[in-house]
Order: structure tokens, then sequence, then C-alpha cells
């Protein structure tokens, strides 16, 4: 059968993928290189959309959770993987957590009864230099292609090894004891031109008895563990965890990430501290979205564990509420700067034939995965019946993902992202506690209106 697109990578993203175009009835070539010789170091088996952590895709509530709203977006364009989930899934309370083979083979079984599917288990070590593709070869991308698409879109555009710092919401910082500043005003006059005020960082001041009451928390917090495959990876010196840092003397840390030189905190009247304005340590967070609605805390890459970064970060003073979008990490990744890299229709800007989906491109989760797969589907049979792509709106969750992934992240910092309601336009006229209501009504309004479009 000659195909019309050509998908690498059967997991998540590239099932999806295929999905959508082959019940549009047109031809595909997906290859997995699982079975046919080929496999990965977190693979267990070589059924099509293994999943290779947890067994869930977190919280089905569309009401009040971004994911669970993804999941509704989804099912509203007749996704594949949605509807395995359905079949395969197991108790676990609100969430959606299904047993992991029951899924992987109802994903195989609707694929292969596609008439104009072609599964073929076969390794592609070069990215094809002609024909419609949709590359979704994931975080573990064989490094025969990794190395060719490395090649092909600059040395730095993958990074091998995934060091990524908590990201906060910017209405759970307490401002009443952070400020907003930049260090000795360095770069006020870049920042204006960009639209800014010149005070670019919100800044969290500690004591020196605060400071060394943190460190030892880093110290003693409970980490994971590197996986066997993972060992050898290197530290890179600017993907340092927090802890190691803080491990490698008691003054690293103040003269690294939390270097308080030259912020002058208003809120510190001279009589409450010895020292003046000026902190011992400071904890600064730095704007992580276009919206301003997401701020990374600048060098907490971690490899704490996840309810231990929210009992530990919540020390620092003016994140004692913080709330976030996601909480940091460090492994061994494999992805695109995709900001720089793709357009907005998920296309490599220097060979536009080829399209990324899935986690490849930057977003992280199995949900997230299967939408822009999706997504990437869904432009390509568009793209060959001739018409216009109409992106989903902003509003969607769906639209707040791919703009995130295409263009609204800052390319410079661009590290993987959960979808969260910190992608959104933001509602600044509705109270917080109807928030995340209202973006669910507005998506699903709005959405509509763009299934309505779809082929």
């Amino acid at each position: 059968m000659t195909h019309q697109v050509h998908i690498i990578g059967g997991g998540m993203a590239g099932s999806e993928a295929a999905w959508q175009l082959a019940r549009r009835g047109i031809r595909v070539r997906l290859s997995e290189m699982r079975g046919g010789g080929d496999t990965t170091p977190a693979h267990n088996g070589d059924g099509l959309a293994e999943l290779v952590c947890s067994n869930s895709f977190r919280s089905d509530d569309d009401e009040k959770n971004a994911v669970g709203l993804l999941h509704y977006e989804m099912r509203q364009c007749d996704s594949l993987l949605m509807a395995a989930a359905a079949k395969a899934r197991v108790p676990a309370g609100s969430a959606l957590a299904v047993d992991r083979d029951v899924f992987s083979a109802e994903v195989e079984a609707a694929l292969r009864a596609q008439p104009t599917l072609e599964l073929v288990r076969e390794r592609v070590d070069v990215l094809p230099s002609d024909g419609l593709t949709i590359i979704a070869t994931g975080p573990l991308t064989a490094p025969s292609l990794a190395t060719n698409i490395g090649a092909a879109t600059g040395a730095d555009s993958l990074a091998f090894f995934d060091a990524i710092a908590p990201i906060v919401y910017r209405e759970s910082i307490d401002m009443d004891v952070a400020w907003m500043a930049s260090r000795w005003d360095k770069g006020a006059e870049a920042s204006l031109a960009m639209g800014g005020d010149g005070r670019d960082y919100i800044n969290c001041p500690m004591t020196k008895d605060q400071y060394f009451a943190f460190r030892e928390e880093l110290l003693a917090g409970d980490k994971t563990e590197f996986k066997e495959w993972e060992a050898n990876t290197p530290y890179f010196d600017g993907c340092m965890p927090v802890e190691v840092m803080a491990s490698r003397g008691v003054e690293t840390l103040r003269f690294g990430p939390m270097k308080p030189v030259g912020l002058d905190n208003p809120h510190w009247a001279t009589e409450e501290h010895p020292n003046g304005r000026w902190p011992y340590a400071v904890v600064q967070l730095r704007q992580d979205n276009k919206l301003g609605t997401l701020w990374n805390m600048v060098g907490f890459q971690t490899k704490l564990k996840h309810a231990e970064q929210v009992r530990v970060f919540r020390t620092i003073p003016g994140l004692e509420q913080a709330e976030f979008a996601r909480l940091g990490g460090l492994h061994r990744n494999t992805f695109l700067n995709s900001p720089t890299l793709l357009d907005r229709q998920l296309r490599l800007k220097s060979a536009p034939h080829i399209r990324f989906a899935g986690q490849i491109t930057g977003c992280e989760g199995y949900v997230e995965s299967g939408s822009v797969g999706m997504l990437a589907g869904l432009m390509a049979a568009v793209q060959i019946a001739g018409r216009t792509w109409t992106a989903p709106p902003r509003t969607t969750a769906l639209g707040a993902l791919l703009s995130h992934i295409t263009g609204d992240a800052e390319a410079e910092s661009y590290q993987p992202m959960n979808v969260n309601f910190g992608l959104f336009p933001p509602l600044h006229d509705v109270k917080k506690k109807a928030r995340k209501e209202a973006y669910t009504e507005r998506a699903k309004a709005d959405l509509a209106e763009w299934v309505a479009t779809l082929a």
C-alpha cells in the first residue's frame, strides 16, 4: 500500500495521529521499532501505546481540572485513546486509570482494523527526505534517529538530560512577603522594550536562620533514585539539582541560585532586621509564559520526591501557600526546543513536510502526548484535503497546549509541561473560587464551534 502519511513511533501520540488519519480514509504507514528487534530501556513489551510509567491519566474531572478538560476535549474529537481508556478503566476514584495491557490491546486492535493503515515493525534511523511525515518517537527516541534529528535541528535543539524546575501559579505567591525586582535593576532597558516595567523577578527573602534551616531540609528531604538506564547520565553544570549544590558547601546556594546581592527588600524595616533591607539569601522566580500566570523557581531543578518538594518549598517565605503547576525533576529525556523549531502547525520550519508530535515536542504526560498527536493527525488530514487549518481556540485545553508548544513559551527556558490553567488566557474579572469552572465553561463553548469545523 502506498502511504500518504508516514508516522514514526507507535506510542500515545503516534497511535492517536494514525487513528485520526486512518478513520478518514487516509493511507498511513505506522512504523514502530518495538517488535522488530529493537526496544527501549523503559518499555516492557511491543504493544502500541504502552504505558511505561503510571497507569493513570490523572484527574477525569472536566469541571475543575485542566487535564480532565483535556480528556473531555479529546472525547469530542473522537479520540482513540479516550475510547480505549473507557474500555480498560479500573477503579481509581476521580482519576482515569486503566489496565495497561487491556488499554494497549484495545488501541492496537482498533488500528489494525483500519483498512487504510499499515503497521510495520521497523526502526527508522533518518528523517524521511520527502512525503508527509509525523515523528512521534517520544522522550526515548532511538539514538540513531535522535542523532539525525539533532543534525537537522542543531546541536542545541535536543536535551538528553531533562532538568526541570518547579513552576508556581502567580496568584498563589504572597506578595506581602515577596517583592518584584531585578538584581541591581539590571536589564531594565530591555525589559521596558518588551513591555515590562524593569522589575522582572519575584523575590522571596530569607534571614540567616531561615536559610540554614532551608538548606537542612533540602539535604534531609526524600529523593528519587536514578533508574538503572539513567545511572551514567552526567549532570550538566547548568542543570545541577539544588540539593546537590547544597551538599557542596554551606554557602554554595548563596553564591548560586539563592544569591542575595543587588536585591533590596522594601518590606523589611531596618529596626526589624539588623542587616537593613538586604536579605541573607533570596529565592527568585522568573515569568514562564507570556500570560504571566506561571513563574518558575530559578535554579531549583531537583530530585526531591513530589510530596517533599511541596513540603520543603512551602517553607520558603512568600511560598507558604504556593500552588504548583509543575513540580521539578531531573531525568534523561529527548525533546525539541519547539517554540524555535516548529511552526504553528507542528511542522519543522527547515523541512515542513515533517511534523513532530507527542512528548518529543515538550509536552509532558500521557494525555498531553496523545492530544498533540491527535492535533498533528488532524493537521495532516486537513492538508491532504486541501483545506485551510484552523487551530483550536486558545481558550480550550487543546489550543492552550498547542500555543504553549509552538510559540507562547519562552524559547530560552522551554521545558516539558503538563496542561494546566496557567496556560489559558486569564479571567481576571472572575473570582478565584469560581475561576476553574469559568475556564471550563468558556473552553467547552468555544470547542463546540471548532469541532464543528472538523471533517
